[in-house]
């Protein structure tokens, strides 16, 4: 059967056109010696139909049995990629076919860059169809809902491991840097030998681009600098942002915000996150419209948006970086009591943005999400982070995806949100200490739900509802009142 799954393997390699029919005996004499093989059949081994993910589960499930690895998901994880990583052409083939690509168009050099990374299983496809993912109509537009199951829970004897290892190493620095292309993976870190990235020169700087290996979006990817160095917001990457944009139209791209509670869960080396996807915030309409005083061949606006969020609109990149830097300035050292918004605590800056750009057709646009990091007694979490109340849905930092309306939600919803549905219906149902409260409120709502498919769509409804509170809460310029004042603060600070 072994034979079976390896033909299979090396038959869905070229399918996927990962290799050619003159690689076949080259691929399978490396499969063979990862799985202690030392002989094949010549004839009559036949092959599968079934998926690369589902042949990988069995090649490792037999390298388990055989005593090859042990059953620690670490092991059976970089085995995996090890015998993918023999199907995978090297970095500067994937780099020359990409630039080749380039040239016919943009979306030609992503769509193939997009598909080897699904193919050569470092894009996780089964783990990721695990999610549960739906849209739900809100006051702001129809939002994105996932709940994130892909990521494979740790087992006992995975965190024993890791516990027992010591973590001595540096290499790679992080999980961006730019040597975990082809790293082999080790106790505690995610093999990478089918990982490949692409080198993308941007501001004569060296920019790498890759896909994330757990999607939550169309083409869900991350453009990291060669330097592993801390995030940082400035003006240079407004220009780094918008000048991708010029590069590869067809994508958005934006940066998590570089200071804790409000900034993403790598704030140690400086990158983006790209995509071709809609979200719900690039839709979202104008609620009032602006002038820069010092700008005025740029389209100034604030949106209808749950968070704070001003929008620029222009034809060049230069003058679109110089007014976003101008807001982000003034941003910075901006206070309003009346907001609840104080720029430093002593030395400690608190203010800070959430940045995303787009190409409309040659309209450039930068999204500037105003973002403020402080703490209270009242909501140690931060006063503009999820407040408590929304706390048993979602407590987490409100990264770039939230901002733009997806919601990451986590994976104990999934058991939870059933056993109140239950509730809903009317059965017995052990509902958790933090839900009651809720699911209470929903019950005196809704009343008694008669249908399984009426319960769903209400805890979807009140889920969504949940979210954009937490995007709310996250929102520092509640009122327009406050907004003008801060419009008025950015006009004075650039005449």
């Amino acid at each position: 059967m072994i034979y079976k799954d390896i033909a299979g393997l090396i038959q869905k390699a070229l399918e996927a056109d990962l290799i050619e029919s003159a690689d076949v005996n080259y691929a399978r004499n490396q499969l063979m010696h990862l799985l202690g093989l030392e002989s094949f059949p010549e004839e009559g081994v036949g092959t599968t139909d079934e998926s690369i993910p589902d042949l990988l589960e069995k090649l490792t499930g037999y390298a388990v049995k055989h005593g090859i690895i042990t059953d620690a998901s670490d092991d059976k994880e970089i085995l995996s990629a090890n015998l993918m990583n023999c199907f995978v052409a090297r970095p500067s083939v994937i780099n020359a076919v990409f630039n080749q690509k380039y040239h016919e168009s943009p979306s030609a050099a992503t769509e193939y860059f997009y598909r080897l990374s699904q193919n050569s299983h470092y894009i996780q496809t089964k783990q990721i169809e695990k999610n549960i993912s739906y849209k739900v109509d809100t006051a702001y537009g129809e939002m994105d809902i996932t709940i994130n199951l892909s990521k494979p829970e740790k087992d006992p004897e995975q965190i024993k491991r890791e516990r027992e290892a010591k973590q001595t190493r540096s290499y790679p620095k992080c999980l961006l840097c730019k040597e975990n292309e082809g790293y082999t993976g080790r106790i505690g870190y995610p093999a990478r030998a089918n990982h490949r990235i692409i080198h993308i020169p941007l501001l004569d700087e060296n920019w790498y681009f890759q896909y994330s290996p757990y999607v939550y979006y169309r083409e869900h990817s991350i453009l990291f600098s060669e330097k592993h160095r801390r995030m940082n917001i400035d003006k240079q990457a407004f220009h780094r942002l918008l000048t991708f944009t010029e590069m590869f139209p067809h994508y958005f791209i934006g940066s998590n915000a570089d200071l804790p509670i409000v900034g993403g869960s790598i704030l140690s080396h400086d990158h983006y996150q790209a995509g071709c996807y809609e979200f719900a915030m690039t839709r979202a309409e104008d609620a009032f419209s602006f002038q820069l005083h010092r700008h005025p061949q740029i389209e100034a606006s604030v949106l209808k948006w749950p968070m704070s969020v001003i929008r620029l609109k222009g034809t060049t990149i230069n003058n679109l970086v110089e007014a976003a830097d101008d807001i982000f300035q003034t941003w910075k050292n901006y206070s309003d009591q009346l907001a609840d918004v104080i720029a430093f605590t002593d030395d400690t800056p608190h203010n800070t943005i959430t940045p995303i750009a787009r190409n409309r057709n040659g309209i450039f646009e930068i999204d500037l999400v105003l973002r403020n990091n402080r703490t209270s007694a009242e909501h140690p979490f931060g006063i503009f982070h999820p407040h408590e109340d929304v706390h048993h849905i979602k407590k987490e930092n409100i990264g770039l995806i939230e901002v733009m309306g997806l919601a990451i939600l986590p994976p104990r919803l999934k058991t939870e949100l059933a056993a109140i549905k239950e509730f809903l219906l009317g059965r017995p149902s052990r509902i958790e200490a933090h839900h009651l409260e809720w699911a209470e409120h929903l019950n005196s709502e809704y009343r008694e739900l008669s249908s399984q498919e009426h319960a769903e769509s209400v805890l979807q409804k009140e889920l969504g509802n949940k979210f954009v509170k937490a995007l709310e809460d996250a929102g520092v310029l509640k009122e327009r009142k406050a907004f003008m004042r801060f419009i008025e603060a950015v006009n004075q600070q650039i005449n």
